[in-house]
């Protein structure tokens, strides 16, 4: 199981990487979008934040996963970019849903294999270490020089 999701990690990684850096040296020929999805595109790019922001954090994360550093963080961050993807497909350009489909797949068993990481995160009221502050606040006290 754990090389299937080495695999999986793999090449979810190289996607994103592959796409991120597309956005900005265009290796990769683009192909006619039916007008809606254009017309999406177009929006996203007249904002002139948007796409930049999209590549940067898919060649990021994608990177990460490649390699395997801070993989659930690399999932996470991923999440909402496969469901637009997912969903910008299913009602903008139908034609390309067999690879949202797999990158959904993809990022399900992702997200299942490093279910553990998010634990502590999906807690309904989370309560900082207040010993480790408390040790951080006393470490600060104690390297300042006393007032007269």
């Amino acid at each position: 199981m754990v090389k299937a999701t080495t695999l999986v990690q793999r090449v979810f990684g190289f996607c994103f990487l592959a796409f991120g850096l597309n956005g900005f040296v265009h290796f990769v020929p683009s192909i006619p979008m039916p007008n809606p999805a254009f017309e999406f595109f177009v929006g996203l790019a007249a904002a002139g934040y948007m796409l930049p922001l999209l590549y940067i954090t898919q060649a990021t994360a994608g990177a990460l996963l490649l390699v395997g550093l801070f993989a659930p963080l690399a999932v996470a961050i991923l999440a909402p970019i496969v469901v637009n993807i997912f969903l910008f497909h299913l009602f903008l350009a139908p034609e390309g849903i067999p690879l949202a489909i797999m990158l959904a797949a993809f990022e399900a068993s992702l997200a299942w294999a490093y279910r553990d990481a998010y634990i502590s995160m999906l807690q309904p009221y989370a309560i900082p270490d207040l010993q480790h502050i408390e040790t951080d606040s006393d470490s600060e006290h104690a390297h300042r020089p006393a007032t007269a």
